[in-house]
């Protein structure tokens, strides 16, 4: 992929960046902040700040607990080895280029997404946006700066206060559910036009890069694609817009969810990424073979890692329990690490493009994954096979299901190949991996002890 024209970056100091930054807040009138830290699952934590205490401080703490906890709010058996002795608070401060209103709030409210240091102003390693740091600043020593473009899969599904009881597509503006696949359909997505409205404004006012919307085969089930750029900025916008969405659809009613597999008989949502390398002195595609018309070297290097190192980071791409019901048992998942020109059996795709917009398609992620994990994690891999000099298969060109699974077939087994990936763990960092890996084994064992209602069935008189 080219890389988008950028705005002129501004020769700042921190002192001119906070004052820009607190000129915008008096300009917009706000008078509240929602301070946000994305943790380790993605999701948004942090504090609510009268605009007034926010600009007096700028800045605020929160416990670096908050990146040891699980999604049940649970904390690992060994938490007091992941943090610091003292549990102590980490610095937060505010990135300006992330500042947006937040279109849905009653008062002017403002929503800026804040980085974490240490108390000596290091780089606090356990949060998923600094790793992603981490990782580009290993291409910014070869002179090469990645580009990535999200295509995000999500459900819209009846609002559910029973977690015993199966999800439902909502009715649309016919009164009436979905009831067959209706991939591309133009008509289906009209039937959420008033949500789509809704979404659309909200993308809008906070300036994020929604491209294309399509119809998913699943009921109720949509995508949207988002404009190629530095991946930093794609990974906030995708958890930007996961709450815009859920927002825009709790307006009408309804949930919007970014579970991986949400109904047993619809398919998987995912999160594809395509992913590009611009040279940093020509912004050039490193990818694209001018004289030849096919691909580099660093092409294959990089395709080379993904196929090498992608089952050791299935952990980044399939999070939770629910994950590996996507990718086991959905129709058009990807089963193992075989590559194709334009071949959606893959796991990484190779779309037919101009020379300028080569890339690859990495289709593994699920919806549910953390952003700035997944997208770490994919050039990470690609990274080692640039560095390792690693060379992939032979394309595909029949079906990739036919060559059988390559894939990790449940987190606990996702989380002991990460357990052994020590090149990975050199790459994201030793103490986040660690982390990540007791946080999500906690998860699991937390899942593991719930008796589901399949067992009660069958079970319950026949064994």
């Amino acid at each position: 992929m080219a890389a988008r024209k950028q705005k002129p970056a501004q020769a700042e100091t921190p002192t001119s960046t906070e004052n820009t930054l607190k000129r915008w807040l008096k300009e917009k009138r706000i008078t509240e902040v929602e301070c946000l830290v994305p943790d380790i699952t993605g999701n948004a934590r942090g504090k609510i700040i009268p605009a007034a205490k926010f600009s007096h401080d700028y800045g605020t703490r929160l416990p670096e607990g908050i990146f040891a906890t699980t999604v049940t709010g649970d904390y690992p058996d060994d938490y007091y080895e992941l943090v610091s002795p003292s549990d102590s608070d980490m610095v937060l401060r505010p990135d300006p280029s992330t500042a947006r209103i937040v279109p849905w709030a009653s008062a002017p409210t403002a929503q800026i997404i804040h980085d974490c240091y240490t108390r000596d102003g290091r780089p606090h390693d356990l949060a998923p946006r600094n790793v992603l740091r981490r990782v580009l600043s290993l291409f910014e020593g070869i002179g090469v700066r990645p580009i990535l473009a999200p295509e995000l899969e999500f459900f819209l599904v009846q609002r559910n206060i029973d977690p015993d009881l199966p999800l439902q597509p909502p009715a649309g503006r016919s009164g009436r559910p979905e009831t067959a696949r209706q991939s591309y359909s133009i008509d289906a997505v009209n039937e959420f036009d008033p949500i789509l409205d809704d979404m659309y404004d909200y993308a809008e006012a906070m300036e994020l890069d929604v491209d294309t919307l399509i119809h998913e085969s699943g009921a109720a089930q949509l995508e949207v694609n988002f404009l190629h750029a530095d991946p930093l900025s794609r990974a906030d916008h995708v958890f930007l817009f996961k709450r815009t969405m859920r927002e825009a659809a709790l307006r009408h009613g309804i949930y919007a969810t970014f579970l991986a597999k949400p109904m047993s008989n619809e398919a998987g949502s995912s999160m594809h990424l395509h992913q590009s390398m611009i040279s940093l002195k020509t912004g050039k595609n490193l990818f694209a073979n001018e004289k030849s018309g096919g691909m580099t070297e660093m092409f294959h290097h990089y395709l080379g890692g993904l196929q090498k190192y992608v089952p050791m980071a299935m952990a980044f791409f399939a999070p939770n329990v629910n994950s590996y019901r996507r990718l086991a048992l959905g129709e058009v998942a990807p089963i193992n690490v075989q590559w194709g020109i334009d071949n959606r059996t893959c796991g990484l795709r190779v779309p037919i493009d101009t020379p300028e917009n080569t890339r690859v398609e990495s289709r593994f992620a699920g919806s549910d994954a953390n952003p700035y994990l997944a997208m770490a994690a994919t050039l990470a891999c690609g990274y080692l096979g640039i560095k390792e000099k690693l060379t992939p298969t032979e394309p595909l060109t029949n079906s990739a299901q036919d060559k059988g699974y390559e894939l990790p077939r449940n987190l606990e087994h996702a989380l002991t190949l990460l357990q052994d990936a020590e090149e990975l763990a050199d790459i994201l960092g030793k103490r986040f991996v660690r982390a990540y890996i007791s946080v999500k084994q906690k998860e699991y064992e937390t899942f593991f002890r719930v008796i589901s209602s399949w067992e009660r069935e069958f079970l319950l008189l026949n064994v």
